[in-house]
């Protein structure tokens, strides 16, 4: 299997030269599992960040249950799935080697 472009599931959102943004869809179509992938590089060097839409699994407590998890613990859980398939994933990981590189190098660039 190879990586392809354009790729299945990894859609560029935008392309700021030192700054990329990629939306990741979920395999089972639901828009509430993507997450964005932001590829950045300043001076200290590359930073990957990925954004998820948490959910709490309210339909296993109560608001109050949920309240008094708060108070308690100072927290309450979330979570968060992505389901890719091989083909996905494997586009993933190259989009994330690509776009490194190419934010090293318009950086590098930049820095002349």
């Amino acid at each position: 299997m190879k990586p392809q472009k354009p790729a299945e599931g990894i859609l560029i959102k935008r392309d700021w030269g030192d700054t990329k943004t990629y939306q990741v869809a979920c395999e089972c179509g639901c828009g509430d599992h993507e997450h964005n992938v932001w590829i950045e590089t300043d001076d200290t060097g590359v930073t990957v960040n990925t954004y998820t839409t948490q959910k709490t699994n309210f339909w296993s407590m109560s608001r109050w249950q949920l309240i008094w998890q708060l108070l308690t613990h100072g927290y309450v859980k979330y979570e968060a799935s992505i389901i890719m398939s091989e083909q996905q994933a494997l586009n993933y990981a190259e989009t994330l080697k690509s776009a490194i590189k190419d934010v090293k190098a318009f950086r590098k660039d930049q820095v002349k």
